[in-house]
């Protein structure tokens, strides 16, 4: 389980300036208070537009840096106060992938396992099973460089799944996807969610309202740094008034713009 109570977060950031001239300062407003409660068994989705908040978000999740306020927790622990504790909790695909492209398909998951406290056997055990799960088979030996977008996505998700999180964190997983890789990432991730799967907690973040619509359990709306509506898809449309989840989406994260 992943909670996130009333994160905030800014930065400085410097505009203006030249060569021998200092810009002036601004602070910038990334997260101003989102919050988000995702339950085991569940895929729990961040929507928003592009610079809402949610890459911020997920990068605190994960520890990569610390909120300014707020509390954020894995299944019990505060991620603040036991990052490591916390990471070896939660999978983590981040928006960009990082794969060793020197290193095979097999070798970049097993390196992430070894990482991870496992046996070499366990991890390349753990690499085959995953392999499968995924249908990537035909490029578990292969090494990283020339894959795919597809592929290279396939082997980040195997990786961040090495060690069997409870908890799997996505940042937009869908970019740059062909259909067919699209398809496949969304049977795995419901296959994880199942009991079969083990009843992950799944946590996504995207600015594509189909992915919601169609993977989604519970969903967050997060707009200019804040979470202004939670709920499921035909609850977020009933809160709207919306017959269409777009227009929905539109009437809860930009309210001032339908007004005018």
């Amino acid at each position: 389980m992943i909670e996130i109570q009333d994160v905030h977060k800014h930065f400085v950031a410097q505009t203006g300036g030249g060569l021998f001239k200092r810009g002036k300062k601004r602070i910038v407003h990334a997260v101003q208070g989102v919050s988000v409660s995702a339950a085991n068994g569940r895929i729990t989705g961040l929507l928003g537009a592009n610079g809402a908040g949610k890459t911020t978000t997920l990068r605190m999740l994960a520890g990569l840096i610390k909120p300014d306020a707020g509390h954020i927790g894995c299944d019990g622990i505060t991620v603040q106060d036991a990052p490591l504790r916390a990471l070896a909790r939660m999978g983590i695909l981040g928006d960009a992938h990082g794969l060793y492209p020197r290193l095979s398909a097999r070798e970049n998951i097993a390196y992430f396992g070894r990482l991870q406290g496992m046996a070499p056997e366990t991890a390349n055990a753990r690499a085959e099973e995953l392999a499968r799960l995924l249908d990537m088979q035909a490029i578990l030996d292969r090494r990283a460089d020339g894959f795919s977008q597809g592929e290279r996505m396939k082997t980040a998700l195997a990786r961040a799944l090495v060690h069997d999180p409870a908890n799997i964190v996505l940042d937009e997983p869908t970019n740059g996807l062909d259909v067919l890789a699209t398809r496949a990432l969304r049977e795995a991730l419901r296959w994880l969610r199942s009991a079969e799967g083990g009843g992950k907690c799944i946590v996504l973040s995207t600015h594509i309202m189909q992915e919601v619509e169609l993977l989604c359990d519970e969903v967050v709306i997060v707009s200019h740094g804040r979470s202004v509506a939670r709920g499921s898809v035909p609850e977020l449309l009933e809160q709207a008034g919306e017959p269409r989840f777009e227009d929905a989406f539109v009437t809860l994260a930009f309210p001032e713009e339908v007004a005018a």
